[in-house]
């Protein structure tokens, strides 16, 4: 059950990353949105995935250490 719901959270993220990164790339196309300003939000959009995820991974650590 905990593999299945692993996969699953794993799943959701990957999702919603690829719909946001997709509406900042629509924004672009239509050109409400720079070059720039559409790069730096996807830069942003994946430190913030990165960190929180580090976040995660070492609050999970920690409690195993208990």
């Amino acid at each position: 059950m905990a593999k299945n719901t692993a996969l699953r959270t794993a799943a959701l993220v990957a999702v919603s990353f690829t719909a946001l990164a997709i509406t900042v790339i629509v924004l672009l196309g239509k050109h409400v949105i720079t070059f720039q300003m559409a790069l730096l939000m996807l830069v942003a959009l994946l430190g913030l995935y990165l960190g929180f995820g580090v976040l995660i991974a070492v609050y999970r650590f920690t409690d195993k250490l208990k």
